[in-house]
């Protein structure tokens, strides 16, 4: 993933992403209106069956992976997220029946073909090394197994953007060029990809920014601290962007499906 000057050095970020959700837990379930919206276009693309060995990658509060312990109640499911406070809401309400493991999609813990089905939901757009998940994403799934993933393209946030006046609000994502390149060198098939621009509306820049602080969202500007003249100008420039159901946030939403080639 590119990175601006602002952004924190790649040794850190892990930590500072890892930081910044273990932070925003607590809230997170009650401000993720936007990630749930977008996760369910990610659940009508899941099989009616799978495999007995499922992994939710990027399972913050546990939401998707209990329905997943739902819906396909005779496989094992294991929830990973690179934040320990979220891993421990998790298990603080969903319990042990779901294991629940800490590490990231880069370096995933796991011995090869340890998986026949991965979920994750807005999570890998977090991931400084495409390449690297996509290797690892190969290497977990079994022969025949399937990952449906959801990520964000570049321009999402682009309203937050314009109304700071800073480009390095916007999260730095890879592009679709990028993500088929490495799908491609990983040696997954990409059997299935949705595009789609999502927007949601909010009743004022409080709300917006709540909304994005809440999901852990702020590391994606790090050092970035609005002055008092600055949030006023930020709120009139966001004004003019205004809509009948309130201000605008978009998200550049990328669906895949990827299947390992037996």
């Amino acid at each position: 993933m590119s990175t601006t000057a602002t952004s924190p050095p790649p040794t850190n970020w892990q930590a500072s992403v890892a930081h910044a959700f273990s932070r925003a837990a607590p809230r997170y379930d009650a401000l993720a209106n936007a990630q749930r919206h977008i996760g369910e276009t990610l659940w009508s693309t899941l099989p009616d069956t799978a495999g007995l060995r499922l992994l939710d990658m990027g399972c913050g509060t546990g939401y998707w992976t209990q329905r997943l312990a739902v819906r396909y109640p005779n496989a094992r499911i294991t929830g990973l997220d690179i934040a320990p406070g979220m891993l421990a809401e998790a298990q603080a309400r969903f319990g042990n029946h779901i294991r629940w493991q800490l590490g990231n999609a880069e370096s995933l813990p796991f011995a090869a073909e340890t998986f026949d089905l991965v979920f994750s939901n807005l999570a890998i757009q977090w991931c400084r090394d495409i390449g690297a998940v996509m290797n690892d994403l190969h290497r977990v799934l079994a022969p025949g197994g399937q990952a449906h993933l959801t990520t964000l393209l570049p321009g999402t946030l682009a309203e937050v953007a314009h109304a700071w006046q800073r480009p390095e609000a916007l999260l730095q994502t890879p592009d679709r060029n990028e993500l088929a390149r490495a799908i491609d060198h990983s040696g997954l098939t990409s059997i299935h990809q949705h595009v789609e621009r999502r927007t949601f509306h909010y009743p004022d820049l409080n709300a917006v920014m709540a909304s994005i602080k809440g999901v852990g969202a702020q590391v994606s500007r790090p050092n970035a601290r609005l002055t008092r003249r600055e949030l006023k100008a930020a709120r009139e420039r966001f004004e003019t962007l205004r809509e009948p159901p309130g201000l605008p946030v978009s998200y550049q939403c990328f669906t895949l499906q990827l299947d390992k080639p037996l």
